[in-house]
């Protein structure tokens, strides 16, 4: 490098020596802040991944988190079919049931008998659907009015809002003068006797009470159930509509001879089913139920 005060440069005429120095004292100065300007990327290029590093580790903590929590959430839910809880057995065929651990309709039993018990049942809240088809238990028709209201469980509602599943799934076959829904369970299925068509409910969470959500889906209604007594008889398998309609018939002539309770005029048939399609039949628990009242004495 030349310095300003080498023999080249005083040796130079006066204006070209000012013209030599100028332009040394310039490149010494443009070096010294290019050297400035590197040191300062270099810094701000180490921040910069600096930070980078802790927004990949946040991001990746966060995201192990949300899959902790979905994990555990799985666990849960999971644990409620694989650790499912019995109803107190009339007979042997009623020991080899199980029902998930999910809310249900509470109820308390008020007399029992080897082929039905009386229970009163407490309020709760349905969503409703009307079943196309003229059967009560037709897969098409049953997938269909089940996957209407468990939309809007899981969130198809004003509120956006994902509601707990309940058991058990009840079809109901109600009279033509829409009369309110009154069974122990959260899917109702009825049929109107004009019209030859079914009914199908959910049986809402307790903990909303009567501040559930609206339902986008128009063919939705939210109702409440009164307080009732009911007869109820349980049986294991798959429902048809036939054997709804023996085991009906055999609720009514058993209830014939009770001493104290008689079904009530005009109550229509429920079936209550508790467990999801992958249950071995055997262990799936149904119930049939119909409304009763005390005799006059």
């Amino acid at each position: 490098m030349m310095s300003i005060y080498s023999p080249s440069v005083i040796t130079q005429p006066p204006y070209q020596r000012i013209r030599s120095v100028h332009s040394t004292v310039k490149a010494m100065s443009d070096r010294t802040v290019t050297a400035a300007a590197s040191q300062r990327k270099s810094s701000s290029s180490a921040f910069e991944a600096r930070f980078s590093l802790v927004l990949a580790l946040a991001s990746q903590t966060s995201s192990l988190s949300q899959r902790r929590t979905f994990l555990m959430d799985l666990a849960t839910e999971t644990s409620k079919y694989l650790f499912p809880r019995r109803f107190e057995p009339r007979n042997f065929e009623e020991a080899l049931m199980s029902v998930p651990d999910l809310e249900t309709v509470k109820f308390q039993v008020l007399s029992r008998t080897d082929l039905y018990e009386i229970r009163q049942v407490e309020p709760y809240f349905i969503a409703e659907t009307t079943m196309p088809g003229k059967n009560g238990f037709d897969l098409n028709g049953a997938s269909q009015s089940f996957n209407v209201l468990a939309e809007y469980l899981f969130g198809k509602n004003t509120t956006k809002e994902s509601m707990e599943m309940t058991t058990p799934v009840v079809t109901r076959r109600t009279q033509s003068q829409g009369e309110k829904m009154d069974m122990t369970t959260p899917v109702i299925t009825k049929r109107l006797e004009d019209r030859d068509t079914w009914q199908m409910s959910f049986v809402m969470p307790s903990k909303y009470g009567s501040s559930l959500p609206l339902p986008k889906d128009p063919s939705v209604a939210i109702k409440e159930v009164p307080s009732k007594i009911v007869a109820v008889s349980a049986f294991s398998g798959f429902v048809t509509d036939e054997e709804v309609q023996q085991r009906e018939a055999a609720l009514r002539n058993a209830l014939k001879n009770d001493g104290q309770f008689q079904v009530k005029i005009g109550a229509p048939v429920e079936v209550a089913q508790y467990n999801p399609p992958f249950t071995l039949p055997f262990t799936r628990r149904n119930e049939i139920a119909l409304e009763v009242e005390r005799k006059e004495e």
